[in-house]
């Protein structure tokens, strides 16, 4: 029963022991709310959510924080672009990152802390590493002198005589021009808080250390993110958080990218795919079948005929559980899952082959169908459900049961205006005018529908 995962800080496989018997702490960078969130923003929380339900599962006790960037130079670039108030952007992103969250059935998280919330938290910290020699003020600013912390550059595994540390705008002073801002001096027009070195707005690198800190203490399990952010961001906060006296994360877990032609899906290269445009052509289920099921550690490369590959993979697994209930009734997951998915799961989060025992126990439950054995249909379906409710795709949980997502509001629709039909076409029946029910049935499949008689009635899906 022990899980492993790959350490980005080890680069290998690693046992998985928790700092507290029974508990895991998960950190995970969360949006910075420039703009609304495309899909390759969301595989991360996606990825997550479902390596904490794999967690919980196990029997731990799960705190997980996911914070918000609520200030920062895009938001502000974004708000003199647009003439709005910089709060005012981030606050209207962040309700459609946490909208786009819902709609792909992530649990919230346990604390979703805002980084402006925590300033005063960014001062004491600064203070400290100021007086341990670690930071200096210098024009405004208070910059890591990164020559103080050995350990700096282990995480990406680069060496500091060939480093080129991301500069920003007004970053004056520095005695080293790889030092990072924990503090950006204040500039005309743009937000401040007063601090002991001059008025400012806190560095990327600073937020996320000094939220770890509030909500999960000097050392907790994991840290997660993006690849893009092992560097600067994750060695910069391991930076910080070191020399200020914290153990912080044990181990290090970071997601892939989802591209576009071979790039990483971004606005500024304009290859971006909405999360509020695509549950309206795709079902949200299906959405996070797409983006669920690969291998967090995988790129994904984005395309029409991807979707709808997962489109139709996905049906066979909910064909079968509609069918299993109008043959077993209602059946409550079971309390454990099949040992090879487990086993799986215990791997690094190895999603795509516990997918191949979804599918595999999909096909024993089709046969168990067809044999017209009940038993066999109710354990098939109990197992599916435990495993489907591991990776938040189980259709017959109450979020896509109450049709979450614009995509499963569609599809309510449809359903309602087919099962019209469906009614004309039993009423044809009834009467024996069965010329007008085939008529009905004709047309329905030409339509692109699959129509099939069942002793609860009739039933119907989308021809593949």
């Amino acid at each position: 029963m022990t899980i492993r995962l790959y350490d980005t800080s080890a680069r290998k496989i690693r046992d998985f022991t928790p700092l507290t018997a029974g508990a895991v702490s998960i950190y995970l960078c969360g949006a910075t709310v420039q703009a609304a969130p495309h899909i390759g923003h969301i595989r991360s929380g996606l990825n997550f959510d479902i390596m904490r339900r794999w967690f919980a599962h196990r029997g731990y006790d799960v705190t997980f924080v996911r914070n918000v960037t609520d200030i920062d130079d895009k938001i502000i670039t974004k708000a003199a672009e647009q003439g709005r108030p910089w709060w005012a952007i981030g606050y209207d992103n962040e309700r459609a990152f946490n909208e786009g969250y819902h709609a792909l059935g992530c649990l919230p998280p346990t604390y979703e802390p805002r980084a402006t919330g925590h300033v005063p938290e960014m001062i004491e910290m600064m203070a400290a590493l100021i007086d341990r020699g670690h930071a200096y003020a210098a024009e405004g600013n208070v910059y890591f002198d990164v020559r103080s912390f050995e350990g700096y550059l282990s995480l990406s595994n680069q060496e500091l005589d060939n480093l080129l540390q991301p500069s920003g705008e007004g970053e004056t002073g520095k005695r080293d021009p790889r030092d990072f801002a924990m503090w950006k001096a204040v500039k005309p027009g743009e937000p401040s808080w007063q601090t002991p070195w001059g008025p400012g707005r806190p560095g990327w690198h600073l937020e996320c250390s000094a939220m770890a800190h509030k909500y999960l203490g000097r050392a907790f399990d994991i840290h997660g993110g993006g690849v893009d952010l092992v560097f600067p961001h994750h060695e910069n906060e391991i930076a910080q958080s070191k020399a200020y006296g914290d153990d912080f994360a044990t181990y290090w877990l970071h997601n892939a990218w989802v591209t576009m032609s071979g790039e990483k899906m971004s606005k500024s290269l304009g290859n971006s795919v909405l999360v509020s445009e695509m549950v309206r052509r795709w079902r949200p289920i299906v959405l996070r079948y797409y983006l669920g099921t690969p291998h967090y550690r995988s790129m994904i490369e984005y395309s029409e005929e991807a979707l709808t590959e997962a489109e139709t993979a996905f049906a066979r697994i909910e064909g079968f559980v509609q069918r299993a209930v109008e043959r077993a009734g209602a059946v409550e997951p079971a309390a454990e899952v099949p040992a090879d998915f487990a086993a799986a799961m215990d791997e690094d989060f190895g999603v795509p082959q516990a997918l191949a025992v979804v599918h595999n126990t999909v096909r024993q439950g089709n046969a168990a169908l067809s044999a017209d054995d009940k038993d066999a249909v109710t354990t098939c379906l109990a197992e599916l459900r435990a495993m489907l409710g591991v990776l938040g795709l189980d259709p017959l949980d109450a979020h896509w049961a109450a049709g979450a997502g614009g995509g499963d509001e569609l599809h309510g629709v449809v359903d309602s205006l087919v099962r019209l039909v469906l009614d004309q076409r039993q009423a044809a029946r009834a009467r024996k005018d069965y010329a007008t029910a085939d008529a009905i049935r004709d047309e329905l499949q030409r339509a692109g529908l699959v129509i099939e008689d069942t002793p609860g009635g009739a039933r119907w899906e989308l021809s593949r």
